[in-house]
């Protein structure tokens, strides 16, 4: 059994821990946009759901050198971004907007996704996935400190956007048709693959 001190490692050795532990994790891929309209697509894999009642998503998004990513500027900006859920069909074309590039360059052009008006936010999402949630900002936390920490954007979702492919009646979805993708370590992911049942302990 290794331990580790945390306050012992580097910045990117505790990344490399904590990512490589952490597993799978889901993919938020997030569209913002500027007050003059330049729009920003990334991935996150800093991603989960917070709440339910009212409904509410968090992506954690990193600062390097002091430098804030394009998407939480955006989202402090505009107030509200758009999640979609990152599947087999569409995680090619997400990776390719990784890449560090100028605040005001669409990272779109470098992909075949179109984008489609959002109907309660400004932001537009991205046509081809099965899920998008259009997201109001709740509360964006910085963490950390101001070189090498990151910012934790709550966003409430005020409105879903579901492939009739992947919906069941009453609200289900169907995680075999929705084929998301997850984030392991490194350059790598994985597909649900497999799946269990276990039921829940009632007393």
């Amino acid at each position: 059994m290794k331990h580790l001190k945390t306050s012992d490692l580097s910045k990117k050795q505790n990344y490399k821990l904590l990512s490589g532990s952490i597993i799978p994790r889901p993919i938020a891929f997030v569209t913002s946009q500027d007050r003059d309209g330049n729009l920003n697509a990334a991935p996150f894999s800093f991603f989960n759901v917070v709440s339910s009642a009212p409904p509410m998503v968090m992506i954690s998004t990193g600062r390097f050198g002091g430098k804030r990513k394009d998407t939480s500027l955006n989202i402090e900006e505009m107030g509200s971004f758009v999640v979609h859920i990152t599947d087999e069909t569409t995680v090619e074309q997400v990776n390719r907007t990784a890449a560090p590039i100028n605040r005001q360059d669409n990272e779109l052009e470098r992909t075949e996704l179109s984008l489609v008006e959002s109907e309660l936010i400004p932001i537009p999402g991205i046509e081809q996935s099965k899920i998008r949630m259009e997201c109001k900002l709740e509360r964006l936390i910085p963490l950390g400190d101001t070189e090498e920490g990151s910012d934790l954007i709550i966003g409430e979702v005020v409105m879903f956007h579901i492939d009739e492919d992947v919906y069941f009646e009453d609200s289900k979805i169907d995680s075999e048709a929705l084929n998301a993708v997850c984030r392991l370590a490194g350059n790598d992911y994985a597909s649900i693959g497999d799946t269990f049942t276990i039921v829940r302990p009632t007393e």
